[in-house]
């Protein structure tokens, strides 16, 4: 697992986060969305959890790149 992270440029961590981690950018990202509904109480439904960690990931893919990266 850690060479598949080590193998990840991280120019496309970065690539990944902004863009598939942000999407749709109007009129605001969804998963600022989603962290203002889990913040509210409010992020119940399945598909709306399943939304959160599908825009979360890019973001935790990028956290462990960075951090392998420190460690290294």
């Amino acid at each position: 697992m850690l060479e598949l992270l080590d193998a990840l440029s991280l120019q496309i961590a970065v690539l990944g986060a902004l863009t598939l981690g942000l999407a749709p950018f109007f009129p605001e990202p969804h998963i600022w969305e989603k962290l203002k509904m889990l913040r509210a109480g409010t992020l119940r439904k399945p598909i709306d959890i399943f939304d959160l960690l599908l825009h979360a990931a890019p973001f935790a893919l990028l956290a462990a790149k960075l951090l392998r990266m420190a460690t290294l």
